[in-house]
């Protein structure tokens, strides 16, 4: 990562000096962060291509991450931007990443600092806005589902899997896909989900947590983040913490009148979104792992195709598509 005289100009106008600009490994997105040293102080600063000659109020990051700073949730403070070269100076949030810190914990550490996730989470679902502007005018809509789904057949079951699909099975994958998106298609259950909210984008600093990597924000079934957040393809939780953390989340949700369904209904949509969710992550991974070529992605598969089963054994309606996917990776589904 190239650190030009663009970047420093930015950094000494909103620091006035700094000693050095150092660039921090990043994860699966296009962005590039850099620690900007100066003095005692450290600072994060971004740099986003794609955001480059975007208007402020057009661009996700600075739109969602306004919505969740006037809302209470804890997001790293923007200290400068220049949109015109896709610049964020930010708030050093440290490095300690929940995946991180997780197993120095105790099993009653871990519970203390997911029911604080689940909270935050319910923070997020509790905020309400304009339809017509980002991020509430994005949902996981049928055709996003689908598209999620279709990124799975390609870069993971024919791209990292190698799979022979003949036509016939991809048609009934696909309409099986198609069936499970239409049941996660309830807009009148719609609430604001974060949308990636999982151990690598939550950190912790001074026993605060910081929620992190929310540009990609849209509304969805209230499951969404939860999902994220408990069948995590980095963090695997026994099922006594999940069921803990889900009941959270269930009675939050029905004490701030945002639920409209039983207990039944909320297990179920968790199971169907759960599947869809993770089958999506492992789509994500052999594209990285598969085009990439990061390999460090490559251990998280198995983690997440091992989530799959049990959602089966549940319910019924996951079959079909699960059968097909099974077939075509083997054993390791």
């Amino acid at each position: 990562m190239d650190i030009n005289t663009t970047m420093r100009d930015f950094v000494s106008g909103a620091l006035d000096a700094f000693d050095r600009i150092a660039p921090l490994e990043g994860d699966a997105s296009t962005r590039e962060y850099f620690r900007v040293h100066s003095g005692q102080r450290t600072c994060i600063l971004c740099r986003d291509g794609a955001a480059a000659g975007t208007p402020v109020d057009g661009y996700p990051f600075a739109a969602v991450h306004g919505l969740l700073h006037d809302n209470g949730v804890p997001v790293p403070a923007i200290l400068a931007m220049d949109m015109e070269n896709g610049l964020i100076l930010q708030e050093d949030a440290g490095d300690d990443l929940i995946e991180t810190v997780l197993p120095s914990l105790s099993r009653r550490g871990v519970i203390d600092i997911y029911a604080r996730m689940v909270d935050i989470a319910v923070d997020i679902q509790s905020i309400r806005g304009d339809g017509t502007r980002l991020p509430f005018n994005l949902a996981f809509d049928i055709d996003k589902l689908m598209f999620e789904f279709g990124f799975f057949i390609e870069h993971a079951l024919k791209g990292y899997f190698h799979a022979s699909m003949t036509e016939a099975a991809e048609r009934v994958l696909r309409e099986a896909f198609l069936r499970i998106a239409g049941e996660l298609y309830r807009p009148e259950l719609f609430v604001l989900n974060h949308r990636d909210y999982h151990s690598r984008n939550v950190m912790t600093k001074g026993g605060a947590l910081f929620v992190i990597d929310f540009q990609d924000a849209r509304m969805g079934l209230p499951h969404y983040d939860i999902v994220s957040l408990v069948r995590d393809s980095y963090c695997v939780l026994d099922d006594d913490i999940v069921g803990m953390m889900m009941t959270r989340h269930f009675d939050a949700l029905r004490d701030r009148g945002l639920l409209r369904m039983s207990r039944d209904e909320y297990d179920r949509l968790f199971d169907l979104m759960a599947f869809q969710r993770n089958v999506k992550a492992v789509g994500t991974f052999g594209y990285q792992v598969g085009r990439l070529g990061k390999r460090r992605y490559e251990s998280s598969i198995p983690t997440t195709l091992g989530y799959l089963p049990a959602y089966v054994s549940r319910r019924p309606e996951l079959a079909a598509a699960y059968d097909i996917i099974r077939e075509n990776i083997g054993t390791r589904a």
